[in-house]
Parts: C-alpha cells; structure tokens; sequence
C-alpha cells in the first residue's frame, strides 16, 4: 500500500486523504522508518506546500516534521511567510519544532515579534494565539527558560492549604503547635478545601507536614467565571503579574500551565485550559507564557457546584523539602502527608519515649511521621514485602532515624519485650474474599494482644470497619477511644484503640 499511496502523490491523486493515511501510519516508528526511506530528501513533499488545498499544505508540513526531513526546514519556513490562510500557519511552525532549528533562532524571535504585535480580529484570535505559542515553544526548546527565584512575601497574603477535607482541624491543630510566635501575627481558618492562612511567614507555613499542597488564592479568593475568556480577563486584572513579580527575583515573563478540575470531560477541560491559556497570554501582554512541559507556575481552576471557579496558584519555584526523605514508595504507599496527618490526630494518645510497632510498615513512612510528632524509644517495622523492607531502610536513614527493619510475616512474629503502641496501614481487600478479610482481623487483633503492653494503643487505618468493631466486640479487653472519619466516601477511618490494664 505505500507505493499506492506514494505514485497516488506524485499523480496529484487523492492527495489530501493520502497525506492523512500516511500520518496515521506513521505514528508506528517501524512504518515511519520505511515511509522516511521512501520519501528521501522530501522533494515531493515540499512540493505540497505550493498545493492550492490548504489541507493538503497543512498536512504536507506536518508529515515533513514526523519524517524530521532536515532539509525541509527551509522550505517550511518559506511557506510559512507566505502563507495566507491563516489556520495553516501554526502547522508550518509545529512541523519545525521537530527539527534541529537551533541556527534559525534570530530568525523565530523575528516572526514572534510580528505575530504578538498584530492586534487580531475576535475570529482570528484561535489562530493566531496557537501560531504565537508554536513560536515560543521553538524559542524555549532551543534556549530553554530563565528560571525565577521565589524570594518569599513583603506583606501579608493568603495561603490555601489543601488538606483532608474531614480532619481540617488536625492542621488547626499543627499551626497552634509548632507555628510559636508565627501564630500570634498569623490568621488561621477552615476553608472549604482545607486551611486558609493569611501571613508574611511562607517559610514556617511551607514546614508544616499534614497539608497536601500549598496554594496562593487568585483574585481575592472570590470565583472567577466559567467562561474561559472571562476568567482570563479577571485573573489578569487581578493582579497575577504584579504578583509574581512580588514574590520572585526576576521579571516577567512567567511560564505557566493550566489545571482545571471540573466535571467537564477531559476533551472539554484541555478546550478550556487552552482556550483560558491564549487569552491569558494576550491580555498580560506576553508577561505569563503557557508551557505544558517548562513551567514555573500552575494556576489551578476548581469549579464548584455553580459551574464557577476557584482560582490559586501553585509556585514550582517554592524549594519542599518537607518529604525528601521519601526517596522510595511501592503501590500500596500512603502519602506522607496522610500518615503525618493521621499521627496529629494520634498525638494526644501517644507518649514521647515509647517503644513502637508497624506490622505492615511499607516503605516506613507513618513509622517516620509518628517520630516528627513525638520521638519514640525504640521503632520496629514488619513487612512480607522485602522490596518494601528494603526501601523503608533507605527512607529511614535519608530520615536521619533509627528504626529497625524485619523482614517477616507479623503473624509470625516474635519479641522479647511488649510495645506501647501499634499503629498501621492495614492491608486493603485486594483479591481476598469478605470471609478471608474476616479471618485475617481476627488474628491481628489475637496476634496484637501479645505484642501489647498494659494500657497499649493501636492505632489503625482502614477501610473495613465492620471488621474492625466486630473484633472490638468479640474482645473486651479492647476498647475504641476514637474513630476518626477520614475518606467519608470510600469509608476510611482511622481507630485509636486501647488495651485495657
């Protein structure tokens, strides 16, 4: 078939629909290969560019980029000057973004020039928007972007953090703790989405460990509209800019991406965010750039249920080392901003100085995040999973911590004396049926109560809490002190139990 297609080419046959075959088969590197040998230099190609179809130039050009043709270059950049339908135009440019163009540099810079100079009419801006971004992304991939250094505030701002949405408190609870004088200038209060914090102090906020991101509110905090160009329009005028610049060494331009969480299909959102990108680009005057894979920024737009949305912004430029100790993780893995949340809750259960136990400790992480809150005498971890074992001991020690490591099956577990707590991830159903879910309660809590001292605490998150207060029930040497709801909607809870004396 590709002879067919090739002398169809050369005959001036079926030219359009021939040059779309071709890019579909093209998407298997083996068949590119073979097209590449049949097309050589791309002499036939390029002479597609001079077609009277606008698609057939179109889809000459990009056929030219997947082949990566060098020595088409030129030809596409002498097409796309004189090209006069203006929807062809970025095609010429995407095409050349997959060839070596680095001596061409002056030559893009030029053309980008001119385009962000021309005022477009209302159906024109689509076109000319995404031939401007197809001209940054060659200028960045062959100079890359001039990174900003966040430099922290002058004034107060506020700082969004998002957290578990049941235990919002847990990071109340956390500020009031370790925050010290920070707090007294600090305003601390629920927000829908977590914790909001208005400070000058990012640098004691970023520190604290029971938050999954960090975010800076756009726009006064207030929702910004659902149509993409109006939203544009309000974040620009909001302030983003000016913002940035306040917040980092270094002037604009910014780069940026583009999160939407919405309940809009995911064709719908990358319409919106592409939509809501060019217009933004337009109206900062080029100060904030979109990049999907260079970015410093994400300005992230959750919509609520009025269709409206929250608008924030995330800072890449912000240095976390909050979690770097985190070097491993398997499937199964908690975040570990999860087990440092859960062991806030446990805090006021827990004592400074006592000897621990996680009988499915994973990579460690909760066993790391339970010495953050308070330090433990002695640390023991069990798991069946030695690539697990294994990367707990690493983690543990990029941790600067001494905990001790076992290779085993808890229910095969044996020590010389009792510990003070057991806290754990429990293991999800996975492949096992209810009743064998059932058992295996059973005999944690038996195997617990040996390994328990007088007055000794589990702490444990699940989701299988029927199993949970049914081995409650059948042992009254338990007793359920606390039951945190967690994940209301899959049903995760985390129990603080204790052995009675």
């Amino acid at each position: 078939m590709q002879k067919i297609y090739y002398d169809e080419i050369i005959q001036k046959k079926n030219v359009r629909e021939n040059l779309s075959k071709i890019r579909k088969e093209c998407k298997d590197a083996a068949d590119c290969r073979e097209w590449k040998k049949l097309f050589q230099d791309g002499e036939v190609l390029v002479s597609c560019l001079k077609e009277k179809d606008p698609k057939v130039r179109k889809n000459a050009a990009l056929l030219l980029g997947d082949l990566s043709i060098k020595k088409a270059i030129e030809p596409l950049i002498k097409a796309y000057e004189s090209e006069e339908v203006l929807f062809v135009k970025s095609f010429y440019l995407a095409a050349l973004s997959r060839l070596p163009v680095t001596a061409y540099l002056d030559t893009f810079k030029s053309f980008y020039e001119k385009a962000i100079a021309v005022e477009p009419q209302e159906n024109e801006k689509k076109h000319i928007g995404e031939e401007i971004r197809q001209l940054q992304k060659i200028i960045t991939d062959i100079e890359g972007i001039k990174k900003h250094k966040f430099t922290g505030f002058r004034g107060k701002h506020d700082i969004l953090l998002l957290t578990n949405r049941e235990q919002k408190e847990a990071t109340v609870q956390e500020i009031s703790k370790s925050a010290g004088s920070f707090l007294r200038d600090a305003k601390v209060k629920t927000h829908p989405l977590g914790v909001l914090v208005t400070t000058d102090d990012v640098v004691t906020v970023k520190k604290l460990r029971t938050y999954r991101e960090l975010l800076f509110p756009l726009c006064g905090g207030q929702f910004v509209s659902s149509d993409p160009v109006k939203a544009a329009g309000q974040i620009a005028d909001g302030g983003l800019v000016s913002f940035l610049e306040e917040i980092h060494q270094g002037e604009a331009p910014f780069y940026f991406r583009v999160e939407v969480k919405s309940r809009m299909p995911l064709d719908k959102r990358s319409a919106y965010a592409k939509k809501f990108s060019m217009e933004l680009e337009r109206l900062t005057n080029r100060r904030v750039i979109n990049s999907t894979s260079d970015y410093e920024v994400e300005i992230r737009l959750m919509e609520n249920r009025e269709g409206n949305f929250l608008a924030a912004l995330k800072c890449f430029t912000i240095t976390m080392k909050r979690f770097s100790y985190r070097k491993n993780a398997i499937a199964t893995s908690m975040h570990p901003s999860t087990a440092a949340m859960l062991m806030q809750l446990a805090a006021p259960y827990s004592k400074e100085d006592a000897q621990i136990l996680d009988p499915f400790c994973g990579v460690g992480t909760i066993l790391v995040e339970r010495n953050q809150v308070k330090k433990a005498r002695e640390n023991y971890g069990i798991d069946i999973f030695g690539e697990a074992i294994e990367g707990a001991r690493e983690n543990t020690e990029l941790a600067g911590l001494d905990i001790n490591y076992i290779h085993r099956d808890f229910f095969d577990f044996k020590h010389d004396y009792l510990f003070d707590e057991i806290l754990t991830d429990m293991p999800l159903r996975g492949k096992k049926t209810k009743e064998e879910m059932d058992f295996f309660y059973q005999k944690f809590f038996e195997k617990a109560k040996e390994h328990l001292a007088k007055d000794g605490m589990i702490f444990l998150y699940t989701n299988e809490a029927g199993f949970v207060m049914k081995q409650i029930r059948l042992h009254p040497q338990y007793r359920l002190v606390q039951d945190f709801v967690i994940r209301k909607k899959e049903d995760f809870h985390f129990y603080v139990i204790k052995l009675k004396g």
